[in-house]
């Protein structure tokens, strides 16, 4: 038996092309918690800690992640209460971004709870902490931290969420 040619081998018809839709990112929840006495950022020892509020570094926060072309969401937090603050912590966040004032060097148990809890955080501080009193340069949390920021203001704020977010996305 001989083969017949019937022309070229037959094509299945082309589909057209048609963008993939990928399910979205979800969200990644970040927590932003200061500590003891932040809420009086604006109002205390403006040589320290400059005139900005804890309102000011919110809405500098909020529009810093409008131009990061991803889904964010920030979580803001402020207490004098240290039990309110550890029980924050535990609520399930992709990572955080921590002030907590002076139970930075005073904290075992918030060192304690963040060594159990395993979250990935970076410690900010308004002012610079390293030329300040003695008691201030130490840091209970500084090295369970991904990394430490301080000195630039509310700016610490905002360089440390950014700090963070390339951590959590490698």
């Amino acid at each position: 038996m001989s083969k017949k040619d019937h022309g070229p081998p037959h094509k299945a018809p082309r589909r057209p092309k048609t963008k993939r839709l990928e399910p979205s990112a979800p969200a990644l929840r970040i927590l932003v918690a200061s500590g003891v006495n932040l809420d009086l950022l604006g109002q205390r020892e403006n040589d320290h800690y400059g005139h900005a509020t804890l309102q000011d570094m919110e809405e500098q926060l909020r529009a810093q992640i409008l131009t990061l072309g991803t889904t964010i969401d920030l979580t803001f937090f402020q207490t004098n209460d240290e039990t309110k603050y550890l029980d924050i912590l535990i609520q399930g966040w992709d990572g955080a971004v921590l002030n907590p004032g002076a139970w930075t060097h005073t904290s075992l148990a918030l060192a304690d709870r963040l060594a159990a809890i395993k979250l990935r955080f970076v410690e900010v501080h308004v002012s610079k902490v390293m030329a300040r009193e003695k008691v201030r340069q130490h840091s209970f949390i500084a090295p369970l931290a991904l990394g430490c920021v301080s000195g630039f203001g509310i700016d610490s704020y905002r360089i440390g969420l950014l700090g963070l977010i390339a951590a959590i996305r490698i």
